[in-house]
C-alpha cells in the first residue's frame, strides 16, 4: 500500500489557525491544557500537538474539545 503523501501547505496552514482559535477559546475560559485534557478524555501532550497545528484531530476529538472548553463545535473551526 502506498504511503499517503503530505499535506499541502495551506491544509497545514488551516490546521495550525484552527489549533490558535482552540488556544484562544481555552484561554478565553480559562482553562489548562491539562484541565481540558482531563474533562475530554485525552492527554494533554495531543491537546498541546493540536494547538500547535502539529496534530490533525478527529472528528470525536474536536467534539470532546468543544464539550470540555464549553463552546459549540462550530466555534473550534470558524
Amino acid at each position: 500500500m502506498p504511503s499517503a503523501s503530505p499535506p499541502p501547505d495551506w491544509v497545514l496552514a488551516r490546521r495550525r489557525q484552527v489549533g490558535e482559535q482552540i488556544r484562544a477559546l481555552r484561554l478565553d475560559a480559562n482553562l489548562t491544557q491539562e484541565t481540558v485534557s482531563l474533562t475530554a478524555g485525552i492527554d494533554r501532550p495531543s491537546v498541546v500537538r493540536i494547538e500547535q497545528g502539529q496534530q490533525s484531530p478527529t472528528l470525536d476529538t474536536l467534539i470532546r474539545l468543544a464539550e470540555a472548553i464549553g463552546v459549540p463545535l462550530r466555534d473550534l473551526v470558524g
